[in-house]
C-alpha cells in the first residue's frame, strides 16, 4: 500500500465531536503490596444515592472528561452503582468525599477497576500508590485471576504511567470518536480545557 493510500492519511474528526485513544491494562497475579500510609480514609459506599455519587463522579472526572455515567440515564446508573457486584469506596479526608474507587466483579474470575481518582486539589500529593494498594487488596479477592483497568488520553498524563508503576501492562488499544459532551451541555464547557472543542 502506497505512502499516498487513504489509509494512511490523517483522519479528520467531525465538528462537534471528541476522539481519543483507549489504552487497557492488565495484571495477572497479585503484586507484594507494600504498607503505605496516608492522612486520608477508605469505606465502602453501599449503595450510593444516585445524586451524591453523580456528583462525586463529576468533582473527580470532569477535569478528565470522564462521561460514561454523566451520559447514562438515571436508572441505568442506578442499576450499576448499586449492583451487588460492583463494589464502590469512598475517599475521605476528614469528613469530606474527595476521591472514589470502583471495582467491578461482573465477570467470573476478573476484577475491573472501573473508576479511580481524587478530586483535582488532592491530585500530586503522593495519595495515589496508598489508594491503588487498597484498589488492589480489594480487587484480588479470592477466585479472582485478573485485574484490569483502561486509561485514555483526555486522562491525566500521569495515569498511563502510574498504572504501568503500579504493575500493569497493556494489553491493548482502541480509538473511539465521540460527540462531544460539553455540546450538548452533559459537560460545562469549562470541562477538560486540554480537550478541544471542535464546534
Amino acid at each position: 500500500m502506497g505512502a499516498d493510500s487513504p489509509a494512511n492519511l490523517p483522519q479528520t474528526i467531525p465538528a462537534g465531536h471528541v476522539a481519543t485513544i483507549i489504552t487497557h491494562l492488565e495484571m495477572l497475579e497479585k503484586p507484594a503490596l507494600e504498607e503505605i500510609g496516608s492522612s486520608l480514609s477508605l469505606e465502602k459506599w453501599a449503595k450510593p444515592p444516585v445524586a451524591e455519587y453523580l456528583a462525586l463522579f463529576r468533582a473527580v472526572g470532569e477535569p478528565w472528561f470522564w462521561t460514561s455515567r454523566i451520559l447514562m440515564a438515571e436508572d441505568d446508573v442506578r442499576a450499576n452503582i448499586q449492583h451487588p457486584d460492583i463494589d464502590i469506596y469512598i475517599i475521605r479526608d476528614g469528613e469530606a468525599s474527595v476521591g472514589f474507587i470502583e471495582l467491578d466483579f461482573r465477570q467470573t474470575g476478573q476484577c475491573e477497576i472501573g473508576f479511580f481518582g481524587l478530586v483535582p486539589e488532592m491530585n500530586g500529593k503522593g495519595h495515589g500508590s496508598w489508594m491503588m494498594n487498597q484498589a488492589l487488596e480489594k480487587a484480588w479477592a479470592d477466585d479472582i485471576e485478573r485485574v484490569w483497568l483502561h486509561t485514555c488520553i483526555q486522562d491525566s498524563p500521569r495515569a498511563l504511567p502510574f498504572y504501568q508503576r503500579c504493575g500493569f501492562r497493556i494489553f491493548k488499544q482502541q480509538f473511539d470518536i465521540m460527540p462531544d459532551p460539553r455540546l450538548s451541555g452533559h459537560l460545562p464547557k469549562t470541562a477538560a480545557p486540554h480537550v478541544p472543542i471542535l464546534s
